[in-house]
């Protein structure tokens, strides 16, 4: 596998792939039998160089979408090497034809990671309308109805699908604190003006007060209540299986009505205290 690498010259990548000779049907078939029956990694090897010059062909397609073409190759390169290792020969067709499927969908993924900062498309049919109404729209005007409705039949999507990915399509990422942006544009960092009440320290100490106050009037309340009525409400609401009110009656030696009563009126009695 030829490496592309930042710093190296991609035209003298694609002119060295463009050099490595074509396989004939029958060399095709028989490394691909060797691989597929014995592992032979040179024979993988030689698949993949091969058929790298279709790579770049299908890579150069992407070249709308502000991304690295040494990286949408590379991604592309993935996918060849993934159907190399999937190709079976006795089905009949070419590697070449097996192999767009792989690569495509790895370059795919690749951009969909990429283009933005959040993912804008997710589903099947969101990931279908974002490659292709890219391709459909004729120019940066906003779509009318008239077409969007002719990109949802040809597309077999619904419109509203369509209004929102071409809404997805025309957003722009914008950092959260950027301050150059911010100088050099009339552009206002979100960190400026979009707080989180969550964290606010004032909030968070009040907030801890209140627990540690409302815990201590409870330790107060329950240590007001006699033995007993403290080991129902433990059994009955602190305790992991929970007991019953007919548990609680055979070890008290009580009715389970009464068990019920103690426990109603020692919640009531903790309530009032707690609300002073």
């Amino acid at each position: 596998m030829i490496k592309i690498y930042p710093e190296n010259n991609i035209d003298g990548y694609i002119q060295t792939v463009l050099g490595i000779p074509l396989l004939t049907l029958q060399e095709e078939h028989n490394l691909a039998m060797k691989l597929r029956k014995k592992g032979d990694l040179e024979a993988a090897r030689s698949l993949v160089m091969s058929n790298l010059r279709f790579v770049v062909h299908i890579a150069s397609s992407y070249s709308g979408y502000g991304l690295q073409k040494s990286d949408i190759i590379q991604e592309g390169n993935v996918g060849l090497m993934k159907a190399v290792k999937r190709f079976n020969p006795a089905h009949g067709v070419r590697l070449v034809s097996f192999a767009i499927h792989w690569i495509k969908a790895e370059i795919h993924e690749y951009v969909l990671r990429n283009w933005r900062i959040i993912k804008v498309a997710t589903t099947k049919s969101q990931r279908k309308l974002f490659f292709n109404l890219r391709r459909t729209k004729n120019s940066f005007n906003w779509l009318n109805n008239d077409e969007i409705k002719s990109i949802a039949n040809e597309l077999n999507v619904n419109p509203n699908l369509v209004r929102e990915m071409e809404g997805r399509l025309s957003s722009i990422d914008y950092g959260f604190d950027n301050k150059y942006a911010e100088e050099k544009n009339n552009y206002k960092n979100p960190s400026n003006y979009i707080e989180d009440s969550k964290i606010d320290p004032a909030i968070q100490l009040e907030k801890y007060d209140f627990e540690r106050y409302s815990y201590r009037r409870l330790y107060i309340a329950l240590n007001k209540l006699d033995e007993r009525v403290r080991d129902i409400l433990k059994q009955r609401w602190l305790n992991e299986p929970k007991a019953t009110l007919h548990e609680l009656a055979d070890i008290y030696g009580i009715s389970a009505e009464r068990i019920r009563q103690i426990e109603k009126s020692a919640i009531k009695k903790i309530k009032n205290y707690i609300n002073i």
